[in-house]
């Protein structure tokens, strides 16, 4: 799918469905959440929630006392409706709309979140994409979080087809630039009531090392 047809088909979506009528809603993101605490990062960290749409997610970074926090997603609409939510809060996140695939980055992130957007880039040029952003964004030592649809889970989401994964082939995704810290499986109810199969990994951004 080019750019144009993604960011049309995810304005769409926001303006046409409330929070919790989409399958990725959860009133608590538990499980992002103790990744996060698992890192025990400083206040003052960067931290960046990839298609964090209008996600809850940042409502409980700001809460947990995080002072540099970007949310980036492909619709604005999503964003605009994540702002009307926090309210005079709003001013204290850096909000980026733009295709994650072609972001530039101004900043060095300490903490990549992404849950479930990985999973729609399904063409190799996209895949290398996000992964040349991703190596341009994070810091050195910085910490990924990456959730997508396992082998075991849905082949489509909002109508359009993802890629699943499985620990071994993100890993290998991921191989060279970053180290595997941690995977494992997690089934997301969706407000439905329908069970979504996800493997979520954590790794670390390898240094770079300089040979005389």
């Amino acid at each position: 799918m080019s750019h144009n047809l993604r960011k049309e088909h995810w304005e769409t979506i926001y303006e046409t469905k409330q929070l919790k009528d989409v399958s990725w809603y959860q009133p608590v993101p538990e499980t992002s959440l103790d990744f996060l605490r698992q890192f025990d990062l400083p206040k003052t960290a960067k931290i960046i929630d990839v298609g964090g749409g209008d996600s809850l997610f940042v409502d409980y970074l700001l809460e947990l006392g995080y002072t540099d926090v970007s949310v980036l997603d492909i619709s604005e609409k999503a964003l605009e409706r994540a702002k009307e939510r926090l309210g005079a809060k709003a001013h204290l996140v850096k909000w980026i709309v733009s295709d994650v695939s072609t972001f530039k980055p101004k900043e060095h992130y300490d903490f990549w979140h992404d849950r479930a957007v990985f999973h729609f880039l399904t063409q190799e040029q996209d895949i290398e994409n996000y992964m040349n952003v991703l190596t341009k964004s994070i810091q050195m030592d910085g910490i990924l979080v990456m959730g997508t649809f396992s082998e075991c889970g849905p082949t489509t989401c909002s109508g359009i087809p993802i890629k699943q994964y499985s620990e071994k082939s993100m890993t290998k995704q991921l191989t060279g630039v970053f180290d595997k810290i941690k995977c494992l499986t997690v089934d997301h109810t969706t407000p439905f009531d329908t069970i979504q199969h996800f493997v979520f990994c954590r790794f670390r951004r390898k240094p770079i090392l300089h040979l005389n």
